[in-house]
Order: C-alpha cells, then structure tokens, then sequence
C-alpha cells in the first residue's frame, strides 16, 4: 500500500514500525508477558496509537493469516489499554479517515481480529450509508462471505435485500453464514423462508436462481437442489420456532412423502392396521384439497372404486373433486357405514396372535394412568430397591417434520403389571396444581437409583425424546445408573450365520412361512431369538398423542416393555447359549455411569430378576492376577511407530524385532508364526488399529497390546 498517501496521518513520535520490530522478536521467543507489557507501554509512547497500529497493519502482511497470532495479541491488549485510557479515542474528520482506511482491510482479516479492530476504530459509529455502500462493493466484486459477515459485524441487515445477499451464499454451500445472518431478525427469518419456499414450488425453475451467477467460484451444484433447500428450511423453521404455515411447498411435499409411505405401510408391506393407518391419514391430509386429491389418486391405485369413495368420504373429500366411477359409489354408500367397521377382521386377526410373543400377564394388571393419585400408588411400587424395571416409551412419529419427538406414552413394567403413564396429560395436571418439578422428580429418582435395575432397548433415543418433553429432565442420562441397554447386549450376541432354531417362526423362515411378513429386526427380533417369538409391531407407528388409545396400541405398549424383563431373566438363567460370558453382570450392566457408585455392586455372578430374585449363573473360581514372568521369558514385536518404546525394553533385557517403516503388518504375523512354533511366548505393541490388521492375518496365540491412537 502506499504509505506517501497517507502521510498526513501518521503519528510524529516514536516511530511505530520500530515499535513492532521489537514486538516481533518477543513474539518470536515466546516471551508473552513481556510482549503484552511491551504493546502498552509501546502505544502509550505513540504520538497517536490509532494511527500507528493502521500503519503497522498496512506495513505487513501477516496478520492475514488465522489463528492466535501476534496481531491478534496486539490488537486484543491495544483495546485493553485504550479501555484504561478512556481519552486516547478519537472523534472527527481524523477518525473518518481512519474508518474509511481500516474498512479496506477487514474483506481480508481473520475472523478473531475483526471485533477487536471495530471496537478500535469505533465503526458502530461510522456513517451508516458510507458502511453500506463499502458492504455493496465488496459484495460486486464477488466477494459474498465477506459481505455477508462484516454487514453481521455491523448490523446492516435490516438495510439490505436478504434475497439478494444470501441467495450466492447458498449457491457456495454456506448455509450456515445465511443461518447467522437471519439469526436476530425474525423479519429477515420469514422473508428468507418464504423466498426458499418459493424455490422449492415444483413448477419454479430453480436454474432461473443459478443464472445471473454464471461463472460463480465455489459453486456446488449438488447442494443447490429442491432436496437441500428442503431440509435448510425445516431446520431453520426448527431453530428459529417460525410458524411452518409460511412454507406451505416444502410442507404439502413432505405430507406427500408421508401419504405415500403410509400407503407403502398399509398395502405393500401390510404392517399397519386400518384403525392406526386411518389416524394418520387423516392427520396427515387434514381439510388440504391438494393431499385430498393425491389421497383419491392412491386409493384408486390400491383399492376399488368403493374403497376409494368410502375413504374419500371419511376425509371429507368434496365430490367434485372425486373420478366419475368413485363419484357414483360415494352415492351408494349407506349413511351409516363407517370404515372402521368395513375390514375389522382384517386388522388383528386372532389365528395370527400364535405368531407373535404374547403378554404373560392378565389384561386387568395393565394400568392407564392419567392423574397423579393412579401415579403415585405405580411409583410406590417401581422406587424399591432391588425392583427390576422395563422402561419403553412411545411417542407420535413425526414423519420428517418439523421438532424433536415427544413422549406421549411412558411405559414401566414390573413381573407382575404394567404401567402405561400418559406422560402429556399428567404433565398438564402437575403445571395447573403448580407442581410441575413433581413427575420429573419421580423419573429423575428411577433413573438415578443403582439399586434399581432398568432395562430399556436404545434407551439413549428415549431419554433425548424425554428431555425434548419435558426440560427438568434434560440430564437424565448424564445422572443415570443401574441402567441395562439391551440394544448394547444385542450387539454382544453370538448369533452366528446358523441361528439356533426357537420355538414359533425361526429367523430361516421364508417370507411365505411368515405369512408374508417382513423380516424382523431390532426389538422384534431380539425377542424372537430369545423368548421364541417376534414382537407384533404393526402398532409402532401409532398416532400415540390420541386418546383415548385403541386396545391394540394398549398391548403393544406393554408388551414392548414387558419383553424386556423375560429377555433379562432368560439371558441371566443361560447367558453362555446365548454368546454371552458367564460374568454377566459385567457382559449386561458394562459402565453404568462415570461417577464412582455409593451403593454396593452386584456380585458378578449374579443378576436381579423380574421378580427380585437372584439368579445364578455358572460358578467359576475368582481370577487371579498372572505371576510376573522375568524379561527373558518373553519376546516383543513393535510396529514403526513405537521403536522407541522397542529400544527401552531391549536395554531390559526382553527380546525385541523392531519392524522397519516400509514392513507390512503382514511381517508381524510372520514374526510371530515363526517365533510361537518355537515355544516363545509373544506380545504385539501396536498403534491404533494395527494390531487388529495382524490379528487378520495371523492365527498363532499372541497378545496384542494397543497404544491409543
């Protein structure tokens, strides 16, 4: 830059490139409490310090760069000082000058120095306009982000077209600059949305958006397309809590993917009963003409003409917008015909229960608590110690809209009932009596206690869901012990490609032997491999916030926790047919919780059962550590990247080869097969993952002891 031009406003004392010449060499030594001490004393010695840290800057190059650097220190302790020097500012022509000078650096400054040069030189209280027609320029000469973040450092959005400024954001792939951008201007949210919305309109032409940037750098094309800007919008709908009536393109879509899929459920696959795919429907096509149309369109694909007139009748469908042949057998249907009626039989068939697992306890032992008085009798008998619980939740599934689930439904079995507690209405109750800390207190208690064994199958999903219901209960998981995920232990299960063969349908059955199911997974086919049996899951997408519940979804409910407690019990009674250890308790339990346990631990032979008892597992003798062996006794290969720690155990005396660094693991496996033949006992010390590339290759008893990566 040429300095002659601006050399009425350099400062007349000290001059400020000797200034950071010194600064420089302390930087260089490391001597930061020198160097800050320095920097004060430097500036306060600078005839006008403004002036001369705008000379230093325009006098180097480095301070572009990122990170913690010497500028950063500079600046950061320049503020300090000029905070306990509260005349050095300036004001005036002299401090426009050094506006106009110090805005033409900030397009190329690292973020951390931004604040600190705009507190400096006071650019909040810079002309308004003069802040705005720089923005302009950078923003024509391509240079979008820079744009867009100094207007957010200086608060220009209101003043510009949010369109305009963040439509080439996107283009490059920085949705998150746009997001920060709208982030304190609801206003600026709802154009931004309702401009995206507009985008995502199936007749819009989204390539009329990508032309006047021909020639753009940085564009991705892949990220620019109705699918992305679809899932931008339901986040930022999310994030800022807009009303999703603003988007009504992205939302009638996404009801189209939910209309299909219910469609995919109900016809194809034939895992969801009519009363359940009824429900959300009509939740999901509502009084919208357009989904009432598609609706029409589907159920003539899958159904008769009478089907289609009966459903049409039951979403209120206006007859005009019906086919003629559907029009005309709406006309036939009697006026006291109701769907849910019409395929009963088909929904819950009894000759299909034998093929699925079945609650062992009477329908009465199944408790639906919706007041506080039902709830405390049920946590009477759940906050004993030594009580085994199966915890489940339910909540209405969501199909990709907008906001994290809610738990409609908690679910908490014992040996001999079931509590299903509807979680919303009790939480109403408790705010209206003024006690809104009562029911989360109560599950805080259950999850928390170590005496008491909770079994759940992902239960880390279902404590998220918790948290999103209900705030007081957003540490729950970080508090919890005496916690048994049994989709951890499914992991832990030897099934092998041979399967051993359980009572009722065996996971070999074909898809005609299943009656046309689809084949298990998760819970459902946990349960068969273990208790004999699948899970009935035809309820799982229930609309779960409705009351009052069906009968089915009551049992469904229930069941889903009470498996939990006679998978637990079979495990414990036989865990080695199973693949598991006979140390069970450690195989199911693992690490409960990060804090240190108050409460005495469980045996390792022993697991609490539904009923409180305790079951045995098979007896084994205590371990013992191993006697020390002397170097001598034992040889050692290390990979490359632990010969130092090679070079230390030669000097003690233990037999050492050393791979060098263009050996393949494979070298190590060859070591070892040679050595173990003749007698050696052998360790690996590996890296990271190596040690698992030789247990690839090599069959021979070694041990292989890892370093962290």
């Amino acid at each position: 830059m040429n300095q002659d031009s601006n050399s009425s406003d350099q400062p007349t004392g000290q001059d400020p490139l000797v200034l950071l010449k010194t600064l420089r060499l302390l930087w260089t030594k490391q001597e930061l409490g020198k160097l800050k001490e320095e920097i004060r004393r430097g500036f306060a010695r600078l005839e006008d310090p403004l002036a001369g840290l705008l000379a230093m800057l325009e006098s180097s190059s480095d301070w572009k760069g990122k990170g913690h650097s010497l500028w950063y220190c500079i600046t950061t302790e320049l503020q300090l000082w000029m905070k306990a020097h509260p005349a050095v500012p300036q004001s005036g022509t002299k401090l426009k000058k050094l506006q106009a000078r110090v805005l033409g650096m900030l397009s190329q400054c690292p973020a951390n120095l931004l604040d600190p040069l705009m507190s400096i030189y006071q650019l909040h209280t810079a002309d308004r306009n003069y802040l705005l027609e720089h923005v302009s320029h950078l923003y024509l000469q391509g240079n979008y982000k820079e744009a867009a973040m100094l207007s957010i450092k200086l608060k220009l959005q209101p003043d510009q077209d949010v369109e305009k400024m963040c439509t080439p954001l996107l283009l490059q792939d920085k949705a998150n600059v746009v997001e920060e951008y709208v982030a304190e201007y609801p206003e600026l949210q709802r154009k931004l949305l309702h401009t995206l919305d507009t985008w995502c309109e199936p007749s819009f032409n989204i390539r009329d958006i990508i032309r006047p940037y021909q020639g753009l750098s940085n564009y991705k094309p892949d990220k620019f397309n109705r699918r992305v800007l679809s899932k931008l919008i339901f986040r930022l709908l999310e994030r800022f809590n807009v009303d999703s009536a603003l988007c009504p393109n992205v939302i009638n879509q996404r009801h189209l993917r939910t209309l299909n899929y219910l469609f995919y459920k109900r016809f194809v696959e034939k895992t969801m009963t009519e009363e359940n795919w009824a429900d959300h429907i009509q939740s999901t096509v509502g009084e919208n003409r357009w989904l009432q149309g598609h609706l029409v369109q589907s159920l003539l694909r899958h159904c008769d003409a009478r089907g289609a007139a009966r459903w049409a009748r039951h979403c209120q469908v206006p007859p005009e917008m019906l086919p003629h042949a559907v029009a005309e057998e709406l006309q036939k249907l009697h006026i006291q015909d109701r769907v849910g009626e019409v395929t009963k039989a088909d929904n819950y068939e009894a000759s299909k229960k034998k093929d699925y697992y079945q609650l062992p306890i009477p329908r009465e032992n199944i408790h639906f608590l919706q007041t506080w008085e039902e709830t405390l009798q049920c946590w009477e008998k759940v906050l004993q110690a030594g009580q085994v619980v199966g915890v489940d939740m339910e909540w209405k599934p969501s199909f990709g809209m907008v906001g994290k689930p809610r738990v409609a439904l908690l679910q908490l079995a014992l040996k001999d009932e079931v509590f299903l507690l509807d979680l919303p209405r009790l939480l109403e109750q408790a705010e209206a009596e003024g006690e809104k800390e009562k029911l989360p207190h109560f599950i805080q208690m259950l999850f928390s206690d170590a005496a008491i064994t909770k079994l759940g199958y992902g239960m880390s999903g279902d404590l998220s869901s918790l948290a999103a219901t209900c705030s007081a209960l957003k540490d729950t998981e970080k508090q919890m012990q005496g916690v048994v995920d049994l989709l951890a232990v499914d992991k832990q299960l030897q099934w092998g490609k041979d399967s051993r063969k359980v009572d009722g349908l065996s996971p070999e059955h074909s898809h005609e032997e299943r009656g046309g199911r689809q084949p298990e997974k998760g819970l459902s086919l946990l349960v068969q491999h273990v208790l004999g049996k699948p899970l009935d899951k035809t309820e799982r997408l229930s609309n779960w916030e409705k009351r009052p519940l069906r009968e089915e979804q009551i049992l469904y409910a229930a069941s889903d926790a009470y498996c939990l407690l006679e998978i637990y019990e079979r495990l414990c009674k036989d865990p080695e047919s199973f693949g598991l250890g006979s140390d069970l308790t450690e195989s199911l339990v693992g690490k409960q919780s990060k804090k240190p346990r108050a409460k005495k631990q469980l045996n390792k032979q022993e697991a609490p059962s539904p009923s409180g008892q305790e079951l045995q597992g098979p007896s084994t003798e205590p371990s013992r550590p191993p006697a020390p062996i002397s170097p001598q006794e034992f040889s050692v290969v290390c990979d490359n990247m632990l010969q130092g720690l090679g070079r230390y155990l030669r000097c003690l005396g233990v037999d050492v080869r050393l791979l060098d660094n263009e050996d393949d693991h494979r070298k190590a496996a060859e070591i070892i097969g040679r050595r173990w033949k003749s007698g050696c006992s052998y360790f690996l010390y590996s890296f990271g993952k190596s040690g698992k590339a030789v247990g690839s290759f090599s069959h021979q008893p070694y041990r292989i002891i890892q370093q962290p990566e």
